[in-house]
């Protein structure tokens, strides 16, 4: 019996940052190592983060991402660790690749290439990478492991059918693969549909947290060659999934013994969309002693942890919503935020969220009431807070406002009052936010929910103001689903 242990390890990287994602590879591949994983494999770009955009023109970035593998390569021993990262070297001069660094022995034994580069919705690829041109197996104690980078798995035309084909016993994917609502369904059916359609075990590492407006959600997957799902990872935590695999004699695959091996069934998806070339892909493969030998994975079998419970619509949307909202500070050097609270729905909203996101003792909530401003809502902005347990400042824009009126009044002559007079207000309220977040080095969250931004109910320069919009994308039926 061939077994193999494979660790999937799903991170929050930092975009940019090298050395610290470097860390964070490291802690995994020694906590991989000491679950016993022959085989630990890290996110899609997990070295320079993702999406790295136009930090992909500076060939010095690139150098240092290269020079850093290397060093982490030196430290991985005892255990094969696929790393992603961005490669220079390639058959195209002068072409990047993103990349998947296979790593043993203490060295880089050999790279894949992502042959099929997404260039569509928050994908924008093909600006600046080249496609690879050959799929690649590497066999780890007698075990075929086919190695791929997302979008491989995702397009029918990708490198896994050639993989399948020179006898890959299961699929490493790495991934970056961002949040939307259905994302988790969607991405279930197109693994069963390869697993089964090519007769192969699928092991779907992905990305977790924020990264300016994308959120990666993890839930990282496991399927066998029968397309039953065997793991699923947490939603927007870090976590290392560990799955043992077990696979007949290689000499039973040419008999048809091996069910995981047997005949490769067809994928309706594939031959449908299938390019004429059809298997278009060289297949290379490395061979790496197994960190236990064939035998391994062996020993008293261990019951399968129980997968965490599925999120509900409004539970995941919320997940992901505080996920967003605590990298997008932190990860731009932040720690405190600022919130207009108007005693409505939205901002209350915005608070709580900022609030689990970042921890009471960071948050600021100012209330600005006008003459216009009704005694409820004072009672609900500060019961919020009392409740949340963040700081509560309130000041009135009265005096300030009636200025305005004054200052305006001889270039007003003959006017009458419209919207003018009601976004003077939004935009004073605006005005002491930003002062805030100048003076104390904070954040502005501003709370404009995404029916309002559709109609333009929303005053520029006012309560437009700001660093991050939270509830930008949910209707306004979704804020008081959350709430």
């Amino acid at each position: 019996m061939r077994k193999i242990k494979i660790a999937l390890a799903q991170l929050n990287p930092v975009v940019g940052d090298i050395t610290g994602n470097a860390r964070k590879i490291l802690g995994a591949v020694k906590e991989a190592k000491s679950a016993g994983a022959d085989l630990v494999v890290l996110p899609e770009l997990m070295l320079a983060g993702y999406p790295p955009e136009d930090l992909l023109l500076n060939s010095g970035f690139i150098d240092k991402n290269i020079e850093v593998l290397e060093g982490l390569a030196a430290k991985v021993r005892g255990i094969t660790a696929v790393v992603g990262f961005v490669d220079n070297k390639g058959e195209t001069k002068g072409a990047i690749y993103n990349g998947a660094a296979v790593i043993s022995g203490g060295r880089v034994v050999d790279v894949y290439h992502k042959m099929c580069l997404p260039n569509y919705g928050v994908f924008d690829e093909q600006r600046y990478f080249t496609p690879g041109t050959g799929a690649l197996n590497i066999s780890i104690g007698g075990v075929i492991v086919g190695i791929s980078i997302c979008e491989d798995i995702w397009a029918p035309e990708g490198p896994l059918r050639a993989q399948a084909g020179a006898g890959a016993d299961v699929i490493v994917n790495l991934n970056a693969s961002p949040y939307h609502t259905g994302k988790e369904a969607l991405r279930e059916e197109i693994l069963f549909t390869r697993a089964t359609g090519n007769g192969v075990a699928i092991a779907y590492v992905n990305m977790v947290g924020g990264q300016d407006e994308l959120v990666f959600d993890g839930r990282s997957l496991i399927f066998d060659s029968v397309g039953t799902m065997l793991r699923r990872g947490a939603a927007f935590e870090e976590e290392l999934i560990v799955e043992e695999f077990s696979f007949k004699p290689e000499t039973a695959k040419n008999g048809n013994s091996d069910p995981l091996s047997g005949a490769r069934k067809t994928d309706p998806i594939d031959a449908e969309q299938e390019k004429p070339d059809g298997q278009r892909c060289r297949v290379r493969e490395v061979k790496i002693k197994g960190r236990r030998g064939v035998e391994a994975a062996g020993g008293k079998k261990r019951a399968r942890p129980k997968p965490p419970a599925r999120l509900t619509l409004n539970e995941e949307v919320y997940g992901a919503l505080v996920s967003g909202t605590r990298d997008y500070v932190r990860k731009n050097g932040f720690k405190h935020v600022v919130i207009g609270l108007s005693g409505g729905i939205d901002s209350a909203l915005v608070a709580v969220i900022a609030t689990e996101a970042l921890g009471a003792k960071n948050v600021t909530v100012i209330f600005m009431p006008s003459r216009y401003t009704a005694k409820e809502s004072f009672t609900d902005a500060k019961k919020l807070a009392v409740n949340l347990g963040v700081e509560f400042i309130e000041t009135s824009i009265e005096k300030t406002f009636s200025d305005y009126l004054e200052l305006l009044r001889p270039m007003f002559k003959g006017a009458k009052a419209d919207v003018t007079e009601e976004n003077l207000q939004a935009r004073i309220r605006g005005n002491i936010i930003m002062a805030m977040s100048n003076k104390f080095n904070s954040l502005v969250l501003t709370t404009g929910n995404k029916s309002e931004m559709s109609v333009g109910y929303a005053t520029l320069y006012g309560d437009m103001a700001g660093g991050f919009a939270v509830i930008k994308d949910l209707p306004k039926m979704l804020v008081y689903e959350l709430s």
